[in-house]
């Protein structure tokens, strides 16, 4: 029965998720598992280069998996053949390899699953499993889209979010570190959780945000990084293919930056640690774990703060 009167709530604006269409999950782990679960392959091939979460639905449904190598460009050095009810997950990048990704789902077709944990903004490519995590570029604390043909056939449960959001309130109203150990502890509860409905307050949230806007931002952002470092970069990508990326990926030599960046109040994540102890990964996946330093561009920032991410870059890379 609808409450009325009484005491209001977090009151947001009302409008459509970029991703109304999909389905609406909990995670986008969760979002792997209901393609695994509903079509069960018989073996899936997966990047060294990723993190372990993405292996847990693999793990707990008993699929058999293998790893491939990619190269410094994100792409994959030698192309896996598959058998028959065998699949291929491809992570778009950073949202920087949208243009390879069609070029695998000509490939791979229906083999391929996409994704787009990194790459919110790009459409799903029509009848392609694709998958996609909103807490990647929002202030969410949970969340996952999914499209996909097959059908789960379970009476899914929906998620509650509200006790691990505590982290977005605090940054708001104080700092971040303050509130990180919510930040991990909101992490760390997505770790081999069930297949669940979106949450209430997550999907308000998602209503709320003005993804144009959000989009633009991360666009000029990354257009302002990438003219003063274009020199200087190995990762070549096309400025008119972007669609709102999660990071520009900057590589340096001296990884002590990271540190220089912590003492500035610039924070700078790892991906992914676990790499370096996988078994049979090789130098390419290394270096990408140690040199590249993925640098924020998201909409919380402008041409201001890009100019300090410059200006330290180049105080400790180039001094």
């Amino acid at each position: 029965m609808k409450e009325i009167g009484g005491y209001f709530e977090l009151e947001l604006a009302r409008g459509d998720e970029y991703h109304s269409e999909a389905i609406k999950l909990n995670s986008g782990r969760s979002c792997l598992l209901y393609i695994l679960r509903s079509q069960k392959p018989a073996k899936i091939y997966v990047p060294y280069y990723i993190c372990n979460s993405i292996l847990e639905p693999i793990i707990s449904e008993g699929i058999e998996y293998e790893f491939y190598n990619i190269d410094l460009n994100f792409e994959i050095v030698i192309a896996p053949i598959l058998k028959s009810e065998e699949k291929l997950l491809y992570v778009n990048y950073y949202g920087l390899k949208s243009n390879y990704v069609q070029s695998l789902v000509e490939k791979y077709a229906q083999a391929l699953v996409i994704d787009n944990t990194q790459a919110f903004f790009d459409k799903q490519v029509k009848d392609i499993d694709t998958f996609y995590s909103p807490r990647k570029f929002f202030g969410v604390s949970d969340g996952g889209y999914l499209y996909t043909n097959s059908e789960l056939d379970e009476n899914l449960e929906q998620d509650k979010s509200i006790e691990f959001s505590y982290q977005l309130l605090g940054r708001l109203d104080k700092n971040a570190v303050s509130y990180y150990e919510f930040y991990l502890n909101a992490e760390n509860r997505l770790i081999n959780q069930p297949v669940k409905r979106m949450s209430k307050l997550t999907q308000a949230i998602l209503k709320s945000v003005d993804y144009g806007m959000v989009r633009d931002k991360r666009n000029s952002n990354m257009e302002y990084l990438h003219s003063g470092l274009k020199e200087k970069g190995k990762f070549d990508f096309d400025l008119k293919q972007l669609t709102g990326a999660m990071i520009y990926p900057f590589f340096v030599s001296d990884t002590n930056i990271r540190e220089l960046f912590i003492s500035n109040k610039i924070y700078i994540a790892q991906y992914w640690p676990e790499v370096k102890t996988r078994k049979g990964s090789c130098n390419i996946e290394k270096t990408l774990l140690e040199t590249l330093i993925p640098l924020p561009i998201d909409q919380r920032y402008d041409e201001k703060d890009m100019d300090k991410v410059l200006n330290i870059l180049h105080r400790g890379c180039y001094a």
